[in-house]
Formats: structure tokens, sequence, C-alpha cells
């Protein structure tokens, strides 16, 4: 009785006044009031961005020790987990084991529920130590609720193996706030629909997991201005983008990108240190080996040797 009446009063289990007569209103009237709940979001999360900044801080601190990123939750919380780590890679060209998402259930509830793996904090412990998650990963538990016993068993075991976790949830208060340093709770109130959290928290869980991975990989040097210069040109559409992109970084010419590019087997960002420093293949890796694959450290340290150089000859 008691679970069932602190469920009852989560935030997210509420009914939303603003949408009591919603299934009397026509088309555009429904969308209407959907749109009015999803611009709530985005404000709401801009008072979240000190423990956005925090835990981007932990991404990166466990990232740059050799660390693994996962997400961990159940049902919609789980598919949004994985989303985003699935978009690593082809965005930001990481291994796939660098991010990865876990949903209760396993691979067969991303697209069939299996709402009954949420309820077990033992299968959350087990995710953790079949991956062999311990330090210096990081693991960042996802549940609307703030309760869901998968991802606090998840959460629980990682921090027991040493690696570093966080929270996101959508009410204020939650168990995991006494397992995490901390957690993320937006806040964002009923759902339009009372009955899934797919909606306004998943959205706000969306644009929260889209803000951690892209500043924690600007802050490891995958950014380069704000050009995606780490992509992986696996097919024709991403040659092409590649190549754009060493041209906006560069302002070359088409013919000097395109030499650039074949010179540097298709690594981006090999090819935009040449052409910005003058540089052959192997003195532009060793820059960016040397600086830590960041392409404007990269460049500042040529132009630095250079006026040494010039220096010394003087």
């Amino acid at each position: 009785m008691q679970d069932r009446q602190q469920i009852h009063s989560l935030i997210t289990e509420q009914q939303n006044l603003h949408t009591l007569n919603i299934d009397k209103k026509s088309t555009l009237e429904i969308l209407t009031l959907i749109n009015n709940e999803d611009l709530l979001v985005a404000d709401k999360i801009r008072g979240l961005l000190p423990q956005i900044a925090i835990v981007t801080d932990m991404i990166v601190q466990s990232l740059k020790q050799g660390g693994r990123l996962f997400y961990f939750g159940a049902g919609t919380s789980g598919r949004i987990g994985i989303l985003d780590a699935s978009e690593c890679p082809p965005t930001y060209g990481t291994p796939p084991e660098l991010v990865q998402g876990v949903i209760a259930g396993g691979p067969e509830a991303i697209q069939n529920a299996a709402e009954g793996a949420e309820d077990s904090e033992e299968l959350g412990r087990e995710d953790v130590n079949k991956r062999g998650i311990a330090a210096p990963d990081i693991v960042i538990g996802i549940a609307a609720s703030g309760r869901t016993p998968y991802v606090l068993g998840a959460l629980k075991q990682a921090a027991e193996n040493g690696a570093a976790v966080a929270g996101i949830a959508n009410n204020a208060n939650t168990p995991m706030s006494a397992i995490t340093p901390v957690v993320i709770e937006a806040v964002v109130g009923p759902e339009v629909i009372l009955g899934s959290t797919r909606m306004k928290a998943g959205t706000s869980q969306k644009l929260i997991l889209n803000m951690l991975t892209t500043a924690s990989m600007i802050k490891l040097g995958k950014v380069y201005g704000n050009l995606m210069v780490d992509l992986q040109p696996s097919n024709e559409k991403l040659v092409l983008r590649a190549k754009r992109i060493i041209q906006m970084a560069t302002l070359k010419s088409d013919e000097e990108v395109e030499r650039a590019f074949h010179q540097a087997r298709g690594h981006v960002k090999t090819a935009i240190v040449m052409l910005l420093t003058g540089t052959d293949f192997n003195e532009a890796k060793n820059l960016l080996d040397r600086t830590g694959g960041f392409v404007r450290d990269s460049v500042e340290q040529a132009v630095s040797e250079t006026k040494i150089r010039s220096i010394g000859e003087v």
C-alpha cells in the first residue's frame, strides 16, 4: 500500500489539468495543447544547466581516463538512452563500445515492451556485471519516476564496483538521490495523457542526453569551431559532408580540399590541420597526436613552433 501511495504521488502520475477535455477537441486544438505542454520542457531544462554541466564533466573525466559511458533505463527511458548511444559512432567517430545504452529486458525490449523486467534490482545488477562495469566507467540511470528498481539496481552495483554514477529523473527527491552524487531532476509536470511518460518526460530526457554527449564530445576535441570533425566518411553522403566540413574549416579551394582529403586518407581532422598549417600527412598526424586530437591546439602548436624556428634563424 505504501509503495502504491508513493507512486500515485509522483508528479509524472498526476492528471494534467490543462488537458482534461482533450478528447473533445478538434485535431488542431489537440495539437495546440500538446505543443503548449512541450514548450514548458526547454525552460525547465534551462534551470538544470548547472547539474547537467556537473554530469558532463564527470563523463569527460571518465572517458579521458579510458572509461566508458553507459545509460541504463527501462521502457521509454531505456530506448532514449540506446538512441543517444547509437548516434555517437557515426556522429563523432567513437568506437561502438565507448557509449552504450542498456535497456531492461535486453535488446528484444527495444521494440517489444518487457515491462516486468524493470521491477528487478537484481537484473540491473547482473547487467552491470555482465559488461564488466567498474572504474573509470560512468553509469547514468534514466527513470522518469526516479525509482525504477532495475535502474536503481544498476546504479547501486556500478557504484559498488567503483564506477562513477549519476541520474536523470522527472520527479524530485527520488531514491536515486541516495545512490548518486547528482541527479538531474527534470520535473516537467504531468503528461498530456496520463499513463505514459514518453512525451514531456521523454522529450526532456532526449534533450538532456543530447547536451551530455554533445558537450562531452566538444570537450574531448571532436569539434572544431562548431564543425563535427571526427565523423567517419563511410558512405557517399558522409564523404561529401566531410569534404564540405574541411572546406568550411580552412576556406580552401575544391582542388586543395580534394587533395588533402585523399592524402589524409579520409581523416577529416588531419586534412584540416594539413591545410591550415601547410604540413604533410605525417606532420599533421604528429601534431594531432601531441595535442590529444584537438584541431585548434594542433594549429596553434604549429604556429608557435614556426615562430620559434623563425626567431632561431634570426
